[in-house]
């Protein structure tokens, strides 16, 4: 087995997502700093960045490179919650591959299913705390409007998925047919 560390948000400048948690433990605090829509910007932004950042254009490459390499299978990506950055490769994968992107948001929008009920408990005591609800759910789930900020950002910048690959991870033709000959059947 081989673990890749790959620190996509490496060279942003906002908030870390050990800063979100800590703030889910003071919930009065987090209504303040991330209350009336603060929170879906943040995270709009970091999609955003998930495109633009050069630590993500590098780690989403050596993801990818690794998932078309074939002694690099069976290949498992995540992160600290698997919504966020996975959420973003796996859209990203899923649309360079064909997917339609209503089904790439379903399976996107989906992640809600699992993680929500896994969070429960944190939701639940960050609103006994006085906690608005809407924020723990934009913190510890997934929106529409966080993934359309991504594809957006990668169509206003690269105009095609094919681009993206090429021109932000280096990825070129032959890379993105090694990727589709891994994923699709023929």
């Amino acid at each position: 087995m081989r673990y890749h560390l790959l620190n996509v948000l490496a060279d942003a400048k906002g908030a870390a997502a050990a800063e979100l948690e800590a703030l889910l433990h003071q919930p009065k605090r987090a209504n303040a700093v991330l209350g009336g829509g603060k929170i879906e910007a943040l995270f709009m932004q970091v999609y955003r960045e998930f495109v633009t950042l050069p630590s993500a254009k590098q780690s989403y490459r050596t993801l990818f490179q690794d998932l078309a390499n074939p002694q690099m299978v069976p290949g498992v990506f995540h992160c600290t919650t698997g919504k966020d950055r996975t959420g973003w490769a796996a859209a990203a994968l899923l649309t360079l591959l064909g997917v339609p992107k209503e089904t790439v948001m379903a399976d996107y929008m989906r992640t809600n299913d699992y993680t929500l009920p896994e969070f429960q408990h944190a939701i639940d005591a960050f609103v006994a705390g006085g906690g608005e609800r809407s924020i723990a759910l934009a913190v510890l789930g997934v929106k529409p409007e966080y993934l359309d900020a991504s594809l957006d950002e990668m169509h206003k910048s690269y105009g095609t998925i094919e681009n993206y690959f090429d021109k932000a991870l280096g990825i070129d033709a032959a890379g993105q047919k090694a990727l589709r000959k891994r994923f699709l059947n023929p």
